[in-house]
């Protein structure tokens, strides 16, 4: 009877529950239970399985760059940053906000970590979310418009909760780019989050954009409010480098 009972919660894919209804025939504590017992701890093994894998599923969604966790964030006087700023990010009532987090500073400096950390969280947290690098995802837009399909991925990045933009800035925009960023900046506005990396100063998007009206709308919607997290200090890629020379 146990067996057909597992072989049918396979099939109606209740992995978490065949699971934990396998394990504990297999330590013999199914007859320590009380029926009522047993049926919390299936149901809850069944509750925790199927959460596990939609949080792995937005997470493969959101194709991130890293793999990032809020806990393994560096913090260190010389990186400007808040602790404290952080776990107020970490609650994701931004999201609910819908508000903007910008990230700058040097090469190396972990901006792209500590959005990805942010992203991570969001996700286990139930949030949809995208990453996207700032370069590619221009071109991949304006490839979009060629075979068609730019208001399908323009909608696409319009239905998630958060969008991360991670190195913005790397180069000056160009006609068809500024279009779509002011595109996706004023689906955003007022409805749902946003982060943006940078290795340049918030004071010089203005010249990165390039069209003042343009540039005008974007920083208009971005940068009033916004939570700044402006790190400095040496690349932390380069002292890593430095250390792991030390050891070999």
């Amino acid at each position: 009877m146990n067996a057909a009972t597992l072989n049918k919660m396979k099939e109606m894919k209740l992995l978490g529950m065949h699971r934990a209804f396998k394990a504990s025939l297999e330590a013999a504590k199914s007859g320590a239970c009380s029926p009522d017992e047993l049926i919390a701890q299936l149901v809850e093994a069944e509750w925790n399985d199927r959460q596990n894998r939609h949080i792995g599923q937005r997470i493969k969604n959101a194709r991130f760059r890293y793999k990032a966790e809020i806990e393994d964030i560096y913090y260190h006087g010389d990186r400007n940053l808040d602790h404290r700023q952080m776990m107020q990010l970490s609650d994701c009532g931004f999201i609910d906000r819908a508000e903007c987090v910008l990230i700058t500073g040097s090469a190396g400096i972990g901006k792209s970590y500590i959005a990805s950390a942010l992203g991570h969280h969001a996700c286990s947290m139930g949030y949809r979310v995208m990453y996207h690098n700032a370069s590619r995802l221009f071109s991949m837009l304006k490839m979009s418009r060629i075979n068609e399909s730019y208001n399908k991925e323009i909608g696409r990045i319009e239905r998630q909760q958060l969008l991360i933009l991670d190195d913005f800035g790397l180069q000056p925009l160009d006609a068809q780019s500024r279009t779509a960023l002011m595109e996706i900046i004023e689906d955003r506005h007022g409805k749902s989050a946003l982060i943006i990396t940078s290795q340049v100063p918030v004071s010089k998007w203005y010249d990165i954009i390039g069209d003042p009206t343009i540039a005008d709308a974007v920083l208009d919607r971005i940068i009033h409010q916004a939570h700044r997290l402006e790190l400095k200090g040496a690349s932390l890629r380069k002292s890593r480098s430095a250390e792991y020379a030390m050891i070999a």
